[in-house]
């Protein structure tokens, strides 16, 4: 394939895809640079929009950039380029996540995905709200794993005694975060309390949805209130259908495919009309991450708890303009540090 470069209107749309990705409080930790001389968009890094407190290591700021390389690869695929992504391409500028070519006009059974997600990405949001309860086809569950394993990743559906664990550890993590101070307030900067102010993007209270009246799921409360009788409640599905995403190792690199995998789950779901919200909590503590393992020798490393369900569409949440996240001049210096740098 030849190397090629995207006209400006076409740059615009896949940069827009990008940003449309998921993040952890809707951070949105990246920034784009497209190098003229070669026609590679490079993805890097916003330490300063990290979380210190919920994820000291940078996993999760991974996780997001991988998710909005994903769309990347899926906007490019609409507009009739094939590309060719890198994970971690300059070993010496740790702040560089990602790089993407394009490579000419693709072919439509060469894109690794399926043809319709790009229309998903504008209707994927999360759904914070309770679900009907409704089980997942078998079919919907198989292609959901499949997503997974095409980006490097492994989906796994708990049955019902595993899915009990699991919402035990979560609720734990949720307990922790509530009354650990720091987490507390790193939490609550990130929530609007006018519904109008953008300015730093990060949570409006609409998104932020309901607790379970029952105390079964446990929905991570923004705001973090220690007292939870004083939030809004409503009841949830009394079965929630879990998935959880694993990688075999947990390195960096494997943080970037988690979130290439997790973006492909959601937009497949979101194809099929099936809404998700995350229960990222666990993964914020070290201990509470390694039980959420299916067994202690087993392989793979926990990357994010997926709640999905038919049920309410979820609000959307504020995004930037691609001319306000792309850097125009030179190339910055390998300076910037990213938490958590390990090899990839």
């Amino acid at each position: 394939m030849r190397t090629a470069t995207l006209d400006a209107a076409t740059l615009e749309g896949c940069i827009s895809a990008a940003v449309a990705a998921p993040s952890i409080f809707n951070t949105q930790p990246w920034r784009f640079r497209l190098d003229p001389d070669t026609g590679t968009l490079e993805i890097r890094a916003v330490p300063e929009r990290g979380l210190r407190h919920a994820d000291p290591v940078g996993r999760a700021l991974h996780l997001s950039v991988g998710a909005a390389l994903f769309n990347l690869r899926v906007a490019a695929a609409h507009f009739g380029w094939a590309s060719v992504p890198r994970l971690l391409p300059d070993p010496g500028d740790p702040g560089l996540l990602a790089s993407f070519r394009p490579a000419g006009p693709g072919r439509p059974h060469t894109v690794g995905h399926r043809p319709d997600l790009y229309p998903a990405i504008w209707r994927r949001h999360s759904s914070r709200f309770p679900f009907s309860g409704r089980p997942l086809p078998e079919q919907v569950r198989a292609e959901l794993a499949d997503a997974a394993h095409m980006e490097g990743a492994s989906l796994t559906f708990p049955g019902p005694a595993e899915r009990a664990r699991l919402l035990r550890v979560a609720a734990e993590a949720e307990q922790r975060n509530r009354t650990d101070a720091d987490r507390a307030g790193e939490s609550r900067r990130w929530v609007h309390r006018d519904p109008d102010d953008t300015a730093d993007l990060g949570l409006p209270r609409a998104v932020l949805g309901p607790q379970d009246a029952h105390g079964q799921l446990p929905m991570r409360d923004f705001t973090a209130q220690r007292h939870t009788e004083r939030l809004p409640a409503r009841p949830f599905e009394p079965a929630p259908a879990l998935a959880l995403l694993t990688t075999r190792h947990d390195r960096r690199s494997d943080w970037l495919r988690a979130g290439q995998a997790l973006e492909h789950i959601l937009l497949v779901a979101t194809a099929y009309g099936v809404r998700a919200s995350l229960l990222h909590q666990p993964m914020e503590w070290p201990d509470l991450r390694r039980e959420l393992r299916p067994a202690p020798d087993l392989d793979g490393h926990p990357q994010m708890l997926v709640r999905l369900g038919y049920g309410p569409e979820g609000p959307a949440t504020p995004r930037r303009a691609p001319d306000e996240v792309r850097d125009t001049g030179p190339r910055p210096g390998p300076a910037v540090a990213v938490p958590g740098r390990r090899t990839g």
